[in-house]
C-alpha cells in the first residue's frame, strides 16, 4: 500500500480535474495559465482538507465578482450583486468537487472535510505540518483564479511521557 510520502500529485491531472469541474458544473471553459498568482484585496478562498494515506488541503482562490459569476452559472440564477451565503456555498462546493475528484486519483480511502470559505486577502492559511505546495492558475472569461494544493510533509512526533 502506498504511503503519504510516495503518493504524488500530477499537475496535469489536477488541471484536468479543475477544467472538468468548471466545464460540467459551472458551464465555463477554463485553461491553465503560466501567469503568477497575485491575490487581490477582494478575494475569497475556499478550502477543503483531505485525510487518510495522503494528508493535505486544497484551496480555491478567486475574486468576489468572479465568485458571484461562478454562483450564477452554477445555480442558473441572476448574478448576485454581493457575496452572500449562496456565493460562499457555491465556492465551497466547487472546492469540494475538485477535492473529491482529486482524492480519487491520489489514494483510496481518503476523506474530505467540510469546505470553509474565507473573505478577503488579509489572512494567513496555515495547514499544520504542510510543506509541499503546488499552485495552478487558470484563466476564464470571468478572470483568473488559483487552485493550490498543500501536503503534509512531516510525520507526527511522539513525545515520551515521564
Amino acid at each position: 500500500m502506498p504511503t503519504g510520502s510516495t503518493i504524488e500529485i500530477h499537475l496535469g491531472e489536477l488541471a484536468e480535474i479543475v477544467q472538468y469541474v468548471f466545464r460540467t458544473m459551472v458551464g465555463l471553459e477554463v485553461s491553465e495559465s503560466s501567469r503568477s498568482w497575485i491575490p487581490g484585496d477582494e478575494q475569497l478562498t475556499a478550502t477543503i482538507h483531505l485525510a487518510g494515506e495522503w494528508k493535505g488541503a486544497l484551496a480555491l482562490e478567486c475574486g468576489r465578482r468572479q465568485a458571484c459569476a461562478f454562483a450564477a452559472r452554477f445555480l442558473a440564477i441572476e448574478k448576485p450583486e454581493t457575496v452572500d451565503d449562496i456565493v460562499r456555498d457555491v465556492l465551497g462546493e466547487l472546492a469540494n468537487m475538485i477535492g473529491g475528484n482529486l482524492k480519487c486519483v491520489l489514494a483510496g480511502g481518503l476523506r474530505l472535510s467540510m469546505p470553509s470559505v474565507v473573505d478577503g486577502a488579509d489572512h494567513n492559511l496555515r495547514v499544520c505540518r504542510a510543506g509541499f505546495r503546488e499552485r495552478l492558475v487558470f484563466d476564464s472569461v470571468e478572470g483568473a483564479f488559483s487552485v493550490a494544493v498543500l501536503r503534509e510533509e512531516r510525520k507526527s512526533v511522539r513525545i515520551p511521557l515521564p
